[in-house]
């Protein structure tokens, strides 16, 4: 059995550098809601040193909010955000001798296109435009795999170590109560149980459907780097390989 492990990176936080040795994709932040240039670069650098596949991580502009601002824009806006923040990093990834491996949005682009048709499609079509062969990252089940598909492309469904679920396989909104899990052991099995049985647990106690190929580990959590080496070690003990 093999899972890819990914973190959101490229933010501000001060440990890229350990999380790069212990994932085996890395979604890089491109300036709408955190990081620069300067950032970028950094990132893409750091993460091929290690061989980490890197991925854009495109967001509404939202640096205030960091990206978490629910926003309605046309989907043509949005599709030119997309061009704009993915060409930026594959540039800078191609400059540096490495290649763009996927796309996942971030925050709440992410939790939008999970449930809204046109603004997957617009994500999935710039996607598309940039480069046939990038992979598409969404959660899993989402309209935004749906999507991708639609497109053409390769997609990878995501699920989350430290978030909680509903009853039909969403993210519990972060404004809610139950949507963050801070006990480590409870993160541990739940992403076992994800990635073993094919399930989760939602708060209100049913068990959802979940096709896991991919786990995120959020770079900017306080005890992210102790819970990416837990998590590591739990899936040597557990015969699953990490690899993108």
């Amino acid at each position: 059995m093999a899972i890819d492990l990914n973190a959101d990176l490229g933010e501000g936080c001060g440990s890229d550098a350990a999380l790069l040795q212990l994932v085996s994709s890395a979604n890089i932040a491109c300036g709408f809601h955190a990081g620069d240039a300067e950032t970028m670069l950094a990132s893409v650098r750091e993460a091929l040193k290690n061989g980490v596949a890197i991925g854009a991580h495109p967001s509404f502009p939202d640096r205030e909010n960091f990206g978490r601002t629910a926003m309605t824009l046309p989907p043509e806006t949005v599709y030119a955000q997309m061009l704009y923040q993915i060409g930026a990093l594959a540039a800078i990834v191609r400059a540096e001798g490495g290649q763009l491996r996927h796309v996942k949005p971030h925050g709440m682009l992410y939790n939008q296109a999970a449930k809204e048709p046109a603004l997957a499609d617009a994500i999935a079509r710039a996607v598309s435009t940039v480069d046939p062969d990038l992979i598409l990252v969404g959660l899993a089940g989402s309209e935004l795999i749906r999507a991708g598909t639609r497109f053409g492309l390769i997609t990878r469904e995501e699920v989350f170590a430290d978030r909680g679920y509903q009853a039909d396989g969403s993210l519990v909104p972060r404004t809610q109560a139950g949507a963050l899990i801070s006990d480590e052991n409870q993160a541990l099995a739940q992403t076992l149980e994800m990635i073993q049985r094919g399930r989760v647990k939602s708060i209100t106690g049913e068990w959802a459907r979940v096709h896991a190929q991919t786990v995120c580990i959020h770079g900017d959590g306080e005890h992210a780097l102790a819970f990416a080496r837990r998590l590591r070690h739990e899936f040597e003990v557990n015969n699953i390989k990490i690899s993108a």
